[in-house]
């Protein structure tokens, strides 16, 4: 689980790095490619805030969780499958072409991500898991990939630091099926 875990941080959050400098101005940009560009920044820094309190379970604040995944749901589901209309392929957009080929595909996973960040925040105050196993009833994560997210009531009794790595998988795996990497 760590290790899945780590991969799919380190996907999402390093991605950015190997475009370069130009892909965090978002140069040239107009319109709604630009509102997704900056609609991605916010939760890239959400995303970033909340690794950094998995990680350092000493910096670890309930309300901050709260926070950051609230704006992460906020952001996520139809307000992210709003900001795909057809064809919005403009450069300096990320965004491949195969959204609008496998749009069902593209519209459960932003529902997935905004369920999972719901459910983040819900869990908030159960803490970091302390042994380094999932809670009995978290074993989902195999689910992430096909269409089924636990209910709410079922995330809500999970470690936040498991609902966090089911979101960033969520991330990571939109991000390989959907956004091109720029050399």
């Amino acid at each position: 689980m760590k290790k899945t875990f780590l991969f799919a941080a380190t996907l999402l959050l390093t991605a950015p790095l190997a475009l370069g400098p130009r892909a965090h101005a978002h140069d040239g940009a107009t319109g709604i490619v630009e509102e997704r560009m900056h609609s991605m920044k916010e939760m890239g820094k959400a995303v970033r805030a909340l690794k950094a309190m998995v990680q350092e379970p000493e910096s670890y604040d309930a309300q901050a969780v709260r926070k950051q995944a609230r704006l992460i749901k906020q952001l996520a589901g139809q307000n992210l499958i709003d900001q795909f209309p057809e064809g919005s392929l403009q450069k300096p957009t990320h965004a491949k072409p195969e959204i609008w080929a496998d749009w069902e595909r593209f519209s459960q996973l932003s529902s997935q991500l905004e369920s999972y960040a719901g459910g983040l925040a819900l869990t908030a105050d159960n803490g970091l898991m302390m042994d380094g196993s999932m809670m009995e009833g978290a074993g989902h994560m195999e689910n992430m990939m096909g269409t089924d997210v636990p209910a709410s009531d079922q995330l809500g009794q999970m470690p936040a630091d498991g609902v966090f790595t089911m979101m960033v998988e969520t991330c990571a795996a939109c991000h390989m099926e959907f956004r091109a990497r720029k050399p």
